[in-house]
């Protein structure tokens, strides 16, 4: 379940919402993640959030809206059912970050990567297959381009980046830990700069609204 809910499904509706919506409308919906940890949470495993977190995570999502329509062409990014099913995505990670703060707490995180993309590898290979992947000229350069890219994707971007979850998971908590999401506009803003995009006061004071939520989020409240 923790493969299909926080690997398998959302890296396809993920994939086919970016069809429709630019990268930037998708990270920054991908920062509703640590809202749903907290409703799911609340609503089925019967998880306590402190207030300083909610009104953290709420200041920091505000950072990521604003961060996305601060962009010039934000108005022609707005496809419902794509954004759709991006929120469905994060739906289900919230879903599973519960989940293994919960059931899989005392499973070593790369046993639990292992078995759940191995696992994972089965209906995707039916996928690939149905969808004529196999059929292609493999000696195209462009198909293997794509093939490597998708590999490097594959390993980093869900293997490794699925074991250093699971680890954070287990050390700091699902609601914590589901805040790496605001790291996703840092990320895109970085490679930005590095590919020439001009990033204004605007970019800087949304991220700075990311960070302050993120430290209202985690400070500890004195006790009386």
């Amino acid at each position: 379940m923790s493969g299909v809910l926080g690997s398998l499904l959302p890296a396809y509706l993920f994939c086919v919402a970016e069809q429709g919506v630019d990268s930037a409308l998708a990270g920054v919906l991908n920062s509703l993640t640590p809202i749903f940890v907290i409703i799911i949470g609340a609503l089925f495993f019967q998880s306590k959030t402190s207030t300083n977190k909610v009104i953290g995570i709420l200041i920091a999502f505000t950072g990521s809206i604003l961060l996305f329509l601060s962009q010039p062409d934000f108005a022609h990014n707005s496809n419902a059912f794509y954004v759709l099913l991006i929120v469905i995505a994060t739906v289900m990670y919230g879903i599973n970050v519960n989940m293994v703060h919960r059931y899989l707490v005392g499973i070593p995180s790369l046993q639990i990567a292992s078995l759940a993309l191995s696992l994972n590898a089965i209906p995707a290979a039916i996928v690939l297959y149905f969808t004529g992947y196999f059929n292609h000229d493999f000696s195209d350069k462009g198909v293997l381009l794509s093939t490597g890219f998708s590999c490097v994707l594959g390993v980093f971007g869900t293997a490794i980046a699925s074991v250093l979850f699971y680890m954070l998971i287990k050390r700091a908590g699902a609601v914590f830990s589901s805040m790496v999401t605001y790291g996703i506009p840092f990320v895109a803003i970085m490679w930005g700069i590095v590919y020439g995009e001009q990033v204004g006061w605007k970019q800087v004071v949304c991220l700075l609204v990311i960070l302050a939520g993120v430290y209202v989020a985690n400070r500890k409240v004195a006790r009386a």
